[in-house]
């Protein structure tokens, strides 16, 4: 009844109309609109709340909340439909579990609230860099599951984005709330041009306040815009040291089966459609390499062992197929699937099924149709590829629970066949040879084409959201020729999740400034330069099946600020200007 009665009231009003500005100035200015002018006033609703509650604390709280909750219904909503349909839960689970989530892990609004409020008053005067160190703190700070920065709207501008050399997102946050804060404070500019001539000719302190203060702003704003122009210029004009031809192979493969379709009939017609797909794109046009998505061949796996082959995964079809479309073709073929093992502390003669341990695992196939290195993902997402607390798996039956992977190596690939094979093959296979025909039959069947094995690069490997977490990409170790993302957005339907998701990770692009190849299971797939840039802005369509090729530069290997350093530079400033303030606050108490 007390939340009834605020929110039909004139504060509640002006408090929802204010969530709303940052929730919907916000998705304006995101992919896939990206209308970027509306990112310099999303922060209004924030500074308005702050300022008619300054100092009430409890009250800043539920506002944040308000904020959060908001602004997940407008930017998120698809978090609603994954929990109806990836999790299976009913509407009335799934609007508390959407709201309760909105709260929990949008923390950054409520923290935000209070510390900008805290250090206004404590400041007393219109100060841009307390709305800078407050966002830092906040997005530093709290916990998300899907970490998103207003850094990332900003950087919907490539000028501005190529700042994320030096300072991720996290710079660009910080630069946004600067300049936004002041323009809120010239909100009212027939006032200002009332107030201004009769105050600077009286009070020559306050004029000198106002004119460092306006050539503070003209300096940020110089930095910022004059090195994002310096660096796009520098970036554009590399010369890359190679050109690798990638096809992404978009096979829309079904993730379950609750509808009562057939698994074994749907299972043979994506093999079907994956074999003909290629084919398609390959018969005259040969590539360097082929990218399948997360998820492109679900449930299954290409390693032949012991433990697979007991769990019940290990598919030799599956592998003979793979071994077909890289020996057919010539191509280096990188894929997704299962993979287990046992630890070695856990080896004996009595193994039980929890000691064995599951992972999401990407694989290359090389030109000559052999299984080689593969990467097994290392930051699971919570909730769908595991749960903290045992008990909690019987909430969710499409849960998985897969172990974290250990390494975080580079996946060398290998010279594709250019010339024609030595042997002409009287037959091509595809996938109704599978049935007849084990991988190693397959291998023998094109011995003909097999070429001298010589690795010419390699490339960063990620799965899923791993690539929109920048503190951990920049682990892996070694110089890539590009970047891929293998992703499978099908659980959020026909929404703007999967563009959103490639948005926050587009930034990897800048501070690796290495290509990316986003394969993705039903849309939407893209490449993305080292600028940061879409490739002629084309993206497949979201549900369907599509292909998408591309050549991919090898841009000359160079540690970036960002790989060597980090967030040192974000750090430095919050703790440069939390000194100061603090030093400030003491000298004129």
């Amino acid at each position: 009844m007390k939340l009834a009665r605020f929110l039909i009231s004139r504060e509640g009003f002006i408090s929802v109309l204010c969530y709303t500005v940052t929730a919907v100035f916000s998705f304006l200015s995101f992919a896939p609109l990206n209308l970027p002018l509306f990112v310099w006033f999303a922060p209004f609703g924030l500074f308005i709340i702050e300022k008619r509650n300054r100092g009430e604390w409890k009250k800043l709280i539920y506002h944040g909340f308000g904020f959060a909750i908001l602004f997940y219904i407008v930017s998120f909503h698809w978090i609603y439909h994954m929990t109806t349909v990836f999790g299976g839960f009913d509407w009335y689970l799934a609007v508390p579990i959407f709201i309760g989530s909105a709260i929990l892990l949008n923390f950054k609004f409520p923290v935000y609230l209070l510390l900008f409020s805290f250090l206004s008053i404590k400041v007393k005067r219109f100060f841009p860099l307390i709305a800078s160190f407050s966002i830092l703190f906040a997005e530093f700070f709290t916990p998300q599951v899907f970490p998103w920065y207003f850094g990332n709207v900003v950087a919907e501008n490539h000028i501005l984005a190529q700042n994320a050399e030096y300072a991720s997102a996290y710079g660009l946050s910080a630069f946004l709330f600067f300049v936004s804060y002041f323009l809120f404070y010239l909100r009212k500019p027939k006032q200002i041009s009332q107030f201004l001539p009769s105050i600077l000719s009286k009070h020559k302190n306050t004029a000198k306040r106002i004119y460092g203060g306006v050539f503070l702003v003209a300096s940020v704003n110089l930095v910022f815009f004059g090195n994002g122009y310096y660096l796009y210029e520098k970036w554009e004009n590399v010369k890359p040291i190679a050109e690798r031809e990638v096809l992404i192979v978009q096979p829309d493969a079904p993730l379950e089966f609750r509808d009562g379709r057939n698994p074994l009939e749907e299972i043979r017609k994506l093999m079907t459609r994956i074999d003909q797909m290629v084919e398609r794109e390959l018969n005259e046009n040969p590539v360097d390499l082929v990218v399948l998505p997360e998820s492109g061949i679900p449930f299954f796996t290409t390693h032949d062992s012991e433990i697979t082959r007991a769990l019940r995964i290990y598919w030799h079809q599956f592998e003979s197929l793979m071994a077909i479309i890289s020996l057919r073709h010539g191509a280096n073929l990188y894929f997704n699937e299962l993979d287990a093992d046992i630890p070695a502390d856990k080896l004996s003669n009595h193994v039980s099924r929890s000691d064995i341990r599951t992972y999401n695992s990407s694989v290359l196939m090389s030109p000559n149709g052999e299984r080689k290195n593969s990467y097994q993902k290392v930051f699971l997402l919570i909730f769908g590829e595991y749960m903290p607390f045992e008990w909690m798996y019987a909430l969710s039956g499409q849960t998985g629970q897969f172990a974290p992977g250990t390494k975080l190596d580079l996946i060398p690939y290998y010279e594709a066949r250019k010339s024609p094979a030595q042997e002409v093959v009287k037959k091509d296979l595809h996938w109704e040879d599978t049935f007849v025909m084990s991988p190693n039959s397959v291998r023998e069947h094109y011995k003909g084409n097999r070429i001298e094995e010589k690795i010419i690069g390699s490339f960063l490997p990620l799965i899923c959201y791993e690539v929109i977490i920048s503190e951990f990409v920049r682990k892996f170790e070694g110089d890539p020729d590009f970047i891929v993302n293998v992703t499978n957005d099908k659980w959020y339907g026909n929404s703007v999740e999967s563009y959103q998701h490639h948005t926050l990770g587009r930034l990897r692009a800048i501070e690796f400034r290495k290509w990316i190849v986003r394969s993705t299971n039903s849309g939407t797939s893209v490449f993305t330069d080292h600028l940061g840039r879409n490739i002629d802005n084309e993206f497949t369509p979201i549900e369907t099946t599509a292909t998408i090729r591309k050549k991919v530069s090898v841009i000359p290997g160079e540690m970036t600020f960002y790989r060597l350093y980090g967030n040192l530079l974000s750090y430095l400033f919050m703790g440069i200007v939390g000194i100061s303030f603090f030093v400030y606050v003491k000298r004129n108490q």
